[in-house]
């Protein structure tokens, strides 16, 4: 018992101040008027006042809409790469890195290659738009184009990752199931329906939980991008956050978003964890 505690001890501390502590912090200044200078209790009041602001309200719209858009996107794509990618075709390994290496490279690097794609005037994107005879687009300067803008660079960046997890879902099924299906005169699609997404279910959850909790974190992209513009249209929760704390000095405010960022996020890791109740084991 005593070599229980010695072995997890260290990590539990290390949890306990980097996390647990800090998460104590935040939600107890959410109840405050802090500025760094004078710190006042002011109750419900924080939370009475994000729920009347507008640019709030919008922020959470904007993340729900990433999410939306932004989670079935790498899932899908990431799977039809993953079982291309599981054919014994030639070069495998170097197409995999390939579609892997977006995933590695820095978001800073990835936004001003984006910046650069979707740039209005010279844009390569505007450019294949101009030799297609189709209008160029204010891609970012746009308040209907500017979130799906980078729902798109944020798809195209984070697939390769969900890509990799599919992947060794499905070099963990046995081909001696593909093997017995075909004897029994099952096509590809057959196969697919019935072998390869039931024993994926464990895969398909976890990717599922990580990327509704990641999305809903959406911040870098958006910073570097168009700073929540225009016209807040891709503010998300985090880059508010971000606002109050750092550019308006607003501690308490700032405290209160994350609050209800922590607690939206837990609402979701929750109902997933009772709607796919059961789905990480290969029932």
């Amino acid at each position: 018992m005593i070599a229980a505690y010695l072995f997890t001890g260290p990590a539990m501390a290390l949890l306990t101040i980097f996390l647990l502590l800090p998460l104590i912090s935040v939600i107890l200044l959410s109840f405050t008027n802090y500025d760094l200078s004078t710190i006042r209790w002011v109750g419900l009041n924080n939370y009475i006042h994000a729920f009347h602001d507008e640019v709030f309200i919008k922020s959470i719209q904007n993340t729900i809409f990433y999410a939306a858009t932004n989670i079935p996107g790498q899932m899908i794509l990431g799977l039809i790469l993953a079982l291309i990618l599981n054919e014994k075709i030639r070069a495998r390994g170097l197409y995999r890195t390939t579609y892997y290496f977006p995933v590695v490279t820095s978001m800073v690097v990835v936004a001003m290659v984006w910046l650069w794609i979707y740039e209005p005037g010279w844009g390569l994107l505007n450019q294949i738009l101009s030799k297609l005879h189709l209008g160029r687009q204010n891609w970012l300067s746009d308040t209907h184009m500017a979130m799906p803008a980078i729902v798109i660079m944020s798809i195209w960046k984070g697939t390769g990752n969900a890509m990799i997890l599919f992947l060794a879902g499905l070099q963990g099924i046995p081909e001696e199931l593909y093997e017995s299906a075909k004897i029994d005169g099952a096509n590809r699609w057959n196969r697919f329906v019935h072998i390869t997404l039931p024993l994926l279910k464990p895969t398909t959850f976890f990717i599922f939980v990580m990327y509704c909790i990641w999305a809903f974190q959406v911040f870098d992209q958006v910073y570097i991008m168009t700073k929540g513009g225009p016209v807040w249209s891709t503010t998300t929760i985090v880059h508010q956050i971000y606002t109050s704390a750092f550019l308006y000095v607003e501690m308490g405010y700032a405290s209160t978003f994350a609050t209800i960022l922590f607690l939206i996020v837990l609402a979701i890791t929750i109902v997933n964890l009772k709607v796919f109740k059961g789905a990480g084991t290969y029932e």
